[in-house]
């Protein structure tokens, strides 16, 4: 039997009985995917400067709140959220809270890398644990965090070891239950509509699904993780991050050093603010006057993403993406239109396409022989806010087909962890 055989057998077997993802299948890969040394050192370092980011993105909020800054930016934020949960992440008490998981979303391009956005609730967590568990196991690669790195990382940041998971989040359900598993029940799981009054737990349910939910008891416990600040998990920051009027208010809050390299790594981005501009003013870096002119650009100015910014059901899973270049003039159009009728209650942000650049990854066909991919990646790091600080435990490699725009999780996408070379 060839190696890559037993490999494949060794993977059959450690799959656990469950699943990882709840009606979701994948392609294995002989090997990890290998990033080299120098973009593993960029990868360290961001989680740094991504953990200072939503310090300044939590402290601007409620420097707006209190007067100190433009009240424009909580009121944009707040948008369409119920008056109890906009109170409930003003508390003063909880003022310095901030999820203690990290996870970008990170496109390898040409040029490098581009974020194309951040997720607080993350899923994958326990598939990447699996992922460098098994791997690391073949003794093959460097796999980044180790066998362990992402179990005992997520164990480091549950609040009293509870978790609960909602029905709405089920699809990361079997990935939790072997995570509990692999920390010898250190870890307990709870349904969200069925849990019982806790003091503390890791929340994975989205803040937009608690009208379903038990709310009152839910929201009883003392600590919650991530918590419960609705206005730092939208995608609008970064259209935040690049307005001229507070440049100055970011390189304060960030350094000017952070704010340089976070400006490489952020694709320009725009609120979907329908409110008319002065004749003799145009959108920076769209030189349009009106949004409704994006309608007329030509396919290949459409290299654009429009989707809808947080606190909503379609707001994850890349359920709202739509991608300008790849949709005919009238839909994309029609998409327009909903983005800037959504603003009083959802808003959308516009943010810059950037193509990834192409890659190459063997993997398991259905008959069990090794072919090649070429396509295109997403790297998931994971950060594990523990004692302060932002620690890499682990990168989930998302490899799909050259031919498709949107690079996520699908039957046909190759999930591996990253190595270093």
């Amino acid at each position: 039997m060839s190696s890559t055989d037993s490999r494949l057998t060794s993977l059959r077997a450690a799959f656990p009985a469950e699943g990882l993802f709840a009606e979701k299948d994948f392609r294995f890969s002989p090997q990890p995917f290998v990033i080299d040394r120098a973009l593993y050192l960029q990868l360290e370092k961001l989680g740094h400067r991504l953990l200072v980011f939503q310090r300044a993105c939590n402290e601007l909020y409620h420097r707006s709140v209190a007067g100190k800054a433009p009240a424009w930016i909580a009121e944009v934020l707040d948008r369409g959220k119920p008056p109890e949960l906009v109170e409930r992440g003003r508390r003063k008490e909880a003022k310095a809270g901030l999820p203690l998981v990290i996870r970008p979303d990170v496109i390898l391009t040409e040029e490098g890398f581009v974020i194309a956005e951040l997720d607080s609730v993350p899923g994958g967590i326990g598939l990447t644990g699996w992922l460098n568990e098994t791997y690391a196991g073949f003794g093959t690669h460097e796999v980044i965090g180790g066998a362990r790195g992402m179990i005992a990382g997520f164990q480091a940041i549950v609040p009293g070891g509870e978790v609960v998971i909602s029905r709405e989040c089920g699809t990361y359900a079997p990935e939790m239950r072997w995570l509990a598993r692999m920390t010898g029940a250190a870890l307990r799981i709870h349904e969200a509509e069925s849990a019982p009054e806790l003091a503390a737990y890791y929340r994975f349910f989205e803040l937009f699904d608690l009208p379903n939910l038990p709310a009152g008891r839910l929201l009883a416990a003392a600590h919650i993780s991530p918590p419960v600040k609705a206005f730092i998990e939208e995608k609008l920051w970064f259209a935040l991050f690049w307005l001229r009027p507070l440049r100055e208010l970011w390189r304060r809050e960030l350094s000017e050093r952070h704010f340089l390299e976070l400006q490489k790594h952020f694709p320009m981005t725009w609120v979907m603010d329908p409110a008319p501009l002065p004749h003799h003013a145009v959108l920076p870096g769209l030189e349009i006057n009106d949004w409704r002119e994006l309608a007329e650009f030509s396919q290949k100015q459409r290299d654009l993403v429009l989707k809808i910014s947080g606190f909503h059901e379609t707001a994850w899973g890349s359920r709202s993406v739509h991608i300008g270049s790849d949709m005919p003039q009238p839909e994309w159009q029609a998409a327009v239109e909903k983005a800037l009728a959504d603003f009083p209650q959802h808003p959308w942000i516009l943010q810059r396409f950037h193509k990834g650049r192409l890659v190459e990854q063997p993997f398991y066909n259905a008959a069990g022989n090794v072919e090649t991919m070429r396509g295109r990646v997403r790297l998931c790091p994971y950060y594990f806010v523990i004692d302060g600080k932002a620690e890499l435990r682990g990168v989930l490699a998302t490899i799909v087909p050259a031919d498709k725009k949107l690079v996520h999780g699908m039957r046909d996408a190759i999930l591996a962890p990253t190595a270093v070379a």
